[in-house]
């Protein structure tokens, strides 16, 4: 049944037409209470003084009026802009009058407590299309850029990103894991591990502080090289255009190449507490009113399948707009999915770059990014996916190919550009993105120039408009799918067009409002045949034997198609059938990869197209370690990998991992002299398949291994017993004679009490019965082929028989403890007497180590009786010196 809205359709309809009739009257007039943000109108009356974020129109006489009126507030200058001040010592009354002030634009709420919007550390780069990019593009590394991580400062010291840190000397401490994440997956070097490379691998890497929500200074970010700041945190919801809003846009005007992005928030069940989409459940609910900004990007998280995360924050923002305009892959939460969306920003600022020697507006990445985007949930556009799943193969190639506009409109100028389109396309899509100026603080709307994109056929018969939302403050309006027609509220705008006529077509650009200009802007667009493009697994990347891998692909093509999967080992000629019939559109397939160690391929079979996959490696990466860190050298070894035919051997540079040493598959040991362990402590080893190289394992710290000159442990297996056994561990057997365990002579030196040759295993046993009751010290010995000796630490053990005691040192110097030892499994009484038979001391032996201090016992001879069960037991005569 339809349902029934007041004022009737005709309203409806007019309000679904004009988003700002909704605005104008969903928001009071800026006066008096009306000046106030949300979260100071809803906020009890204080008694204690407080402080606020005021717009002024003009700041010094502000500062005036403000001195006149408020003697007691202090006004200070939080931004760059001289337009934003803060202002504190304010009472409930002294905040009323402020608002009231016809100096004063708006009163916004000071900076709030940030927090990360991640949950968990879970991150695939092959969801987006990040490892297939690096395959397809290995010189597009973020290289000569830097990307700035605006929160709590990540670890400098972190390996993965070792020497790209700007200032690293200045960081503050502690580093915040959060932070060291998002730092990883936008710029890690894989150095630690594979799962630690990140977006940009070369990118450099700076930190800035979350406690202040304002914009950083424009020229100090400028100054440093920042062209994209990474902002993985959020507040709480807040719907409506404040001045860190206003300040956002200010600074991208401002700065036309500096990209800022936002994580949506992990809100996304939540209802806002204010604005027009109060009380609405699960919808615009962005953590924070700088993401109302319009000329940065918010980005979403999706799950490995695509599927947006249901704690992703959703959009509307307050006035309507896309937002998030992009989701991306983040199983943890919306802080990885902008992570990785700001390496992506920093690879396409890089393609740019090397194509045309500058770096581009940001709102020409904002554009490829969006328009390179693979459509999810509902068609073209929604508040729930924005524009797509951001695609890193997708925007890189849309640079490198130049499939990119820009020009400049003024109020009705018309620009047509013309772009050829090739026979046999499946879709056609063109988006239109411009930094808009910044609007007035609580604007009912935040656009202030109005572009209009349309695409015309070669003879401008038929036009086509771009898709547009339903902003209308109800669930089934905002669930309505996008339709064709002008888009008076966002400035990005994007239309698409299946299956579009080969030859040259137009898009069209007219500056339908545009009362602030000149106002540039830039347009992506990309055109794409049917076809299968394999995204995952990329070559040379390992697949895990036996274990379930997520294969990827990129289809366009008839949404109801399917294919035949495929797979077979490199050096077979005969494909075995995976599936008969696997769906498409749906990108993906969970494989499971078989047990096995080889050179691979898979392929999609459509009607008569194959679509084979590039060539991928099905193997185990060894773990590397530590056979023995000696004076002289250091041994690295690594199980053998069955099927390899060589290895490959990396020690870590001064940014990323370098080939060492290439072995053949025989060598699992490779000896490395002090003068090489000297350069670097960092190093991980490959297996190679037919002379390709798949990827390393994790990266190991030799100096931290727990390994020494051979020896991992040389413990007692008791350290009272009556038989003395001891176990040893070896890091390695490599090149070793013998082992022997060697007892402490009363002269100091050692004698062999038991000698184990060959040596065969890692684990060695010994024991011994020395000729009476104390304490033993012993020493593990080893003599390798080149008559070399490695010694142990000395470890002590005690023979004594059990249910007796024994004390040392005896004699004992008066002051000093003597220790007794006990085998004993239940607590024993100690008694000590002098030589008339008077009571000293009493203590308690309920371990294998006790003490008796002896301090003010005069020297001579005492008696030590040990009481089990209340009976005297064993005495010992003790001599004090």
């Amino acid at each position: 049944m339809a349902k029934r809205y007041p004022g009737g359709w005709h309203v409806l309809l007019l309000l679904l037409a004009v988003p700002g009739l909704l605005r104008a009257q969903a928001v009071a007039p800026a006066t008096g209470r009306g000046k106030l943000a949300p979260g100071l109108q809803a906020a009890p009356a204080r008694r204690t003084a407080q402080t606020v974020r005021v717009r002024v129109t003009d700041p010094a006489a502000f500062r005036q009026w403000l001195r006149q009126h408020l003697p007691a507030a202090l006004a200070t200058q939080p931004s760059a802009s001289p337009r934003t001040l803060s202002v504190a010592g304010l009472d409930a009354a002294a905040l009323a009058r402020l608002a009231a002030s016809p100096l004063v634009e708006f009163v916004d709420v000071p900076d709030r407590q940030a927090h990360a919007e991640r949950r968990l550390n879970n991150s695939d780069l092959s969801v987006n299309n990040f490892t297939a990019a690096q395959a397809r593009y290995p010189q597009l590394t973020g290289q000569g850029l830097t990307v700035s991580v605006k929160e709590l400062p990540f670890d400098p010291a972190d390996i993965d990103v070792k020497g790209r840190v700007v200032a690293a000397s200045s960081f503050p401490g502690p580093a915040s894991d959060h932070a060291t994440a998002m730092a990883t997956l936008i710029g890690g070097a894989g150095n630690s591990d594979p799962l630690g490379r990140g977006v940009a691998p070369a990118v450099r890497l700076a930190t800035s502080d979350f406690a202040r929500l304002l914009p950083d200074d424009g020229a100090a970010l400028a100054q440093a090289g920042i062209s994209i700041q990474n902002h993985s945190y959020g507040v709480g919801i807040e719907n409506y255009y404040g001045v860190e809003a206003l300040e956002y846009d200010r600074q991208c005007r401002q700065y036309p190449q500096l990209l800022h992005v936002f994580s949506s928030g992990n809100s996304g069940t939540a209802t806002s507490p204010s604005g027009a989409y109060q009380n609405l459940a699960g919808v615009a609910n962005l953590t924070g009113q700088f993401k109302m900004s319009k000329n940065t990007l918010s980005v979403g998280a999706t799950d490995p399948t695509g599927q947006v995360s249901p704690l992703s924050s959703r959009g509307p923002a307050y006035d309507g707009r896309v937002k998030p305009e992009l989701v991306a892959y983040g199983e943890g939460g919306s802080s990885e999915a902008a992570a990785l969306v700001s390496g992506l920003g920093a690879l396409v600022q890089q393609a740019h770059r090397d194509l045309r020697g500058s770096l581009p507006p940001a709102a020409l990445v904002k554009a490829v990014l969006l328009n390179s985007a693979d459509n999810l949930g509902r068609p073209e556009v929604d508040f729930v996916n924005g524009f797509g799943q951001a695609d890193a193969v997708g925007a890189l190639a849309t640079v490198r190919e130049g499939r990119f506009l820009s020009g400049t409109a003024t109020q009705g100028s018309v620009q047509v550009f013309a772009i050829v389109v090739p026979a046999g396309q499946h879709q056609l899509k063109i988006t239109l993105a411009w930094n808009d100026p910044e609007a007035a603080a609580n604007a009912n709307q935040a656009l202030v120039n109005d572009l209009d994109l349309q695409l015309l056929d070669g003879n401008a018969a038929q036009r086509w408009l771009p898709w547009a939302l339903s902003s209308y403050p109800h669930p089934d309006s905002l669930a309505l799918p996008a339709r064709r027609r002008p888009d008076h509220l966002n400035n990005v705008e994007q239309i698409t067009l299946d299956a579009p006529a080969p030859g040259i077509c137009f898009l069209r650009v007219q500056g339908f409002s545009v009362p602030q200009g000149p106002q540039d802007f830039s347009i992506a667009y990309e055109y794409s045949p049917m076809s299968l493009e394999w995204h995952s697994p990329p070559g040379p990347g390992n697949v895990k034997p036996g274990a379930a891998t997520a294969l990827l692909w990129n289809w366009n093509g008839p949404a109801t198609a399917t294919g035949r999967l495929e797979y077979r080992p490199l050096d077979r000629v005969q494909w075995r059938l995976v599936s008969a019939a696997v769906p498409l559109a749906s990108n993906r397939y969970t494989w499971p990869a078989p047990d096995t160690t080889t050179l691979a391929q898979l392929r999609i079979v459509v009607g008569s197209q194959e679509f084979p996959s590039d060539t991928f490696a099905i193997v185990q990466a060894p773990a590397l370690q530590v056979g023995y860190t000696c004076p002289e050298e250091t041994l690295l070894q690594w199980r053998r990998v069955p099927g390899a035919t060589g290895y490959q051997v990396y020690q870590l540079g001064a940014t990323a991992l370098l080939p060492l040493q290439q072995l053949s598959a025989t060598d699992t040991t490779l000896a490395l002299s002090r003068a090489q362990v000297a350069q670097t402590r960092y190093y991980a080893v490959a297996p190679q398949l037919r002379g390709i190289t798949a990827a390393p394992g994790s990266t190991i710290d030799f100096a931290t291994q727990g390994t020494a000159c051979y020896f991992r442990s040389f413990l007692p297996r008791q350290l009272v017993d009556e038989t003395i056994r001891f176990d040893a561990v070896l890091g390695t057997v490599y090149r070793l004679k013998s082992a022997m365990l060697e007892r402490q002579r009363p002269d100091g030196s050692f004698e062999a009490v038991q000698t184990i040759s060959p040596v065969a295993s890692t684990a060695l046993a010994f024991s011994d019965q020395p000729p009476a009751a104390g304490r033993y010290l012993y020493r593990v010995r080893l003599d390798n082929v080149a008559g070399q000796q490695f010694y142990s630490e000395p470890e002590e053990a005690f023979l004594l028989r059990a249910g007796l005691i024994q004390a040392y040192p005896n004699p004992v110097l008066a002051g000093a403890p003597l220790t007794v030892v006990a085998n004993t499994t239940a607590p024993v009484a100690i008694r000590l007497y002098d030589a008339l038979g008077r009571f000293q001391r009493t203590a308690t032996a309920e371990g294998l180590i006790n003490f008796i201090e002896t301090d003010g016992l005069k020297p001579g001879l005492y008696l030590l009786r040990v009481e089990q069960d209340n009976k005297f037991g064993q005495v010992l005569k003790i001599v004090i010196q």
